[in-house]
């Protein structure tokens, strides 16, 4: 190694950082934030949505099971291409125009009056949104010291709450009265002032470090995710991202409808789920104190065993009392959990392939994420129970668990190269 060229890649990463370190600790964590926050609104208002459409459009429970594949086939596409585009043209720029994307399509979906309009702007949306949430994780991470990164990374993901909060808040309040449009462009609209704020926000120091360097091409990119360097990673995160994204969409999209389900009626079942968002933000703020106490691997095992044991308490509730416990423990662990991938996840791979690893991680997932909500809606239709149902996602967090207790190595304070 030339040891004059690695002091100037370490001067010149550090005059990065520097350069980067009031924008760090003041804004990218607010505009980074700011993205999450919509993103998870319009997600969050889907579940609503499509509870709504059901019964405006008269909606099968297949066809209600591919509006939340279609935006999952969307965010496994966005987070393909996106991925590789952030490793060539740098994550800010990948970070602007994933959220532009998803921001016109999420507003033109509002004016749609048949189902096959809607699927296809929703997979516009699926892509912006794909994109944008590991690229956004993967600056983030590269932005910030290494004390502090995991605690960031889930504190970044914990706007994703106030966003399926504020969701939550909408739908109760609007959709009854002024219908799923009106709560659409409410969510559009404030988006286009996250883009205003991006504008201004400069590059990761550790991209900025290596960008002058020749770049591998994207088929060489792929291919070193599975060299004998990565596999191991790559293989416990692929598990673990389809086994998380597959449970997550299945859940939370059908939350609304599940409760229906168990005879609550839709107003009612709006209240439920607004109260079980509330538990969202103390699971990601106690992950953000574990992870750099404890470590990535705890806060991951334990946060999914978490999500597992309330899933299945979910499924077979059959009080009020032990439906609302069973709801408010699932969002605790799963955000948390959720929170944790997040801060994981860039960690694994050097600079110069970490947005096409973070990204394909996330493509795969969204595969689960295609699946899941099928699946529910399929065996919806076949009289298969809500109890068999959650048990099938129990079965599927404690897999992904198990990738990473025996796959994964500890990254906590881990200088990324």
């Amino acid at each position: 190694m030339d040891h004059t060229k690695g002091v100037a890649g370490g001067k010149l990463l550090g005059l990065n950082r520097q350069k980067h370190k009031v924008i760090s600790e003041r804004k990218l964590l607010g505009i980074a934030g700011m993205g999450w926050l919509f993103d998870a609104m319009d997600v969050g208002m889907l579940s609503f949505i499509i509870a709504a459409l059901q019964v405006e459009w008269k909606l099968t429970p297949g066809q209600m099971g591919w509006i939340g594949s279609v935006n999952s086939i969307g965010m496994a596409v966005g987070a393909l291409v996106f991925g590789l585009m952030a490793d060539k043209i740098g994550r800010k720029n990948v970070f602007l125009i994933t959220l532009l994307l998803f921001s016109l399509a999420s507003g033109a979906s509002a004016f749609t009056t048949s189902l096959a309009v809607f699927l296809t702007l929703r997979f516009i949306v699926g892509m912006g949104l794909g994109g944008e949430l590991p690229v956004a994780s993967t600056l983030v991470s590269e932005s910030v010291p290494a004390e502090k990164r995991g605690s960031t990374v889930v504190l970044l993901e914990s706007f994703w709450a106030g966003g399926w909060l504020i969701a939550a808040v909408i739908s109760y309040f609007i959709i009854p009265t002024y219908g799923w449009q009106t709560a659409l462009i409410i969510s559009a609209l404030p988006a286009f002032y996250a883009i205003y704020l991006r504008i201004g926000l400069p590059d990761s120091p550790q991209f900025a470090a290596v960008k002058s360097k020749a770049k591998i091409s994207a088929t060489a990119s792929l291919a070193k995710l599975w060299s004998k360097e990565h596999s191991r990673q790559t293989a416990m995160l692929w598990i673990v991202w389809f086994c998380v994204v597959f449970s997550y969409y299945g859940m939370f999209l059908w939350l609304p409808s599940v409760m229906v389900m168990k005879g609550f009626s839709l107003i009612k079942s709006f209240e439920y789920v607004l109260i079980m968002t509330l538990a969202q933000l103390p699971g990601y703020f106690t992950a953000a104190w574990f992870i750099e106490k404890m470590g990535r691997k705890f806060v991951l095992v334990v946060y999914l065993i978490g999500t597992a044991v309330s899933a299945y308490f979910f499924g077979t509730a059959d009080t009020t009392v032990t439906l609302m416990t069973a709801g408010i423990l699932l969002s605790f662990f799963n955000l948390g959990a959720w929170g944790g991938l997040y801060a994981y996840t860039p960690e694994q791979y050097p600079t110069i392939i970490r947005g096409t690893g973070a990204g394909m991680a996330a493509a795969v997932g969204r595969i689960g994420g295609v699946l899941g909500p099928l699946m529910v809606g399929y065996l919806v239709a076949q009289k298969f129970s809500v109890s068999g149902i959650f048990t099938l996602f129990c079965i599927s967090i404690l897999v992904g668990a198990a990738a990473v207790f025996f796959l994964g190595t500890e990254t906590k304070q881990k200088e990324l190269r």
